[in-house]
C-alpha cells in the first residue's frame, strides 16, 4: 500500500490528535490532563529517587532503551531496562519468553517505582505478565498501546495511552512522539 509522504504525515497527525488516555477504571481523561498526570507521577518518582522501568519487544524494546537513556540524562530520573542478552536468553530458555521482564522485575522493583510498558498490539504475553507483577508490587503502571482499543494491556495501567493505529510503523512512530512529548515535559521540569 503505497501512499504519498503528505498522506503519511496527514495520517500521523490524525492519529496523534486522537490519542486517548484512560485511568485504571477505564475513565477517559483529557489529553492534557493525561500528560499532566503522567508528568506529576514522573516528577514524584524523581523526587522519591525511585526507578522507571521501561519494557517493550522489537522496536518497542529499542524505544524503551532510547527513552530510558533520555530520561536519565535529561530528566534526571533513575531508569532501568532489561536488555542484557545473557539475562534475556537465560530467562527465555529456562522459564519461557513470557517471563523475560516479569522475573527481573520481581527482584528489582519496589513499591513506588514506575513501569512504562510499550506494546503496539497490547497483546504480548511478556508485557502483560510484567504489568501484573508491577501492579502486585504497587508500582505505577503506564501503558502505551495501539491497534485494537480492546487490547488487554489498555486495561492494565494506572494510566493507559492508546493510539488507533493500523500498522506497526504508525504505532511505533506515534509512541515515540508521545514518549518524546512526556520526556520533554520532564526535562523542562528538571531544569527548573
Amino acid at each position: 500500500m503505497a501512499t504519498s509522504w503528505n498522506d503519511t504525515v496527514d495520517e500521523l497527525h490524525r492519529l496523534l490528535s486522537a490519542v486517548t488516555f484512560t485511568d485504571r477504571a477505564g475513565a477517559v481523561l483529557d489529553v492534557e490532563a493525561g500528560f499532566a498526570r503522567w508528568t506529576e507521577e514522573g516528577m514524584a518518582l524523581r523526587e522519591r529517587r525511585r526507578t522507571a522501568f521501561l519494557i517493550g519487544n522489537g522496536a518497542s524494546a529499542s524505544m524503551a532503551s532510547h527513552f530510558a537513556a533520555d530520561l536519565a540524562k535529561n530528566a534526571h530520573v533513575h531508569t532501568e531496562v532489561f536488555t542484557d542478552l545473557s539475562l534475556i536468553t537465560a530467562i527465555s530458555n529456562d522459564m519461557g519468553y513470557e517471563h523475560v521482564y516479569a522475573e527481573p522485575l520481581k527482584r528489582r522493583a519496589c513499591r513506588g517505582d514506575m513501569l512504562i510498558a510499550i506494546s503496539s498490539s497490547g497483546r504480548s504475553p511478556n508485557i502483560l505478565s510484567a504489568a501484573a507483577v508491577a501492579r502486585a508490587a504497587e508500582m505505577t503502571v503506564v501503558t502505551l498501546s495501539a491497534m485494537s482499543p480492546e487490547n488487554p494491556l489498555r486495561r492494565q495501567g494506572d494510566l493507559n495511552i492508546h493510539l488507533a493505529c493500523r500498522t506497526y510503523g504508525e504505532a511505533e512512530t506515534a509512541h515515540a512522539a508521545v514518549l518524546h512529548h512526556w520526556m520533554d515535559r520532564m526535562a523542562v521540569d528538571a531544569e527548573a
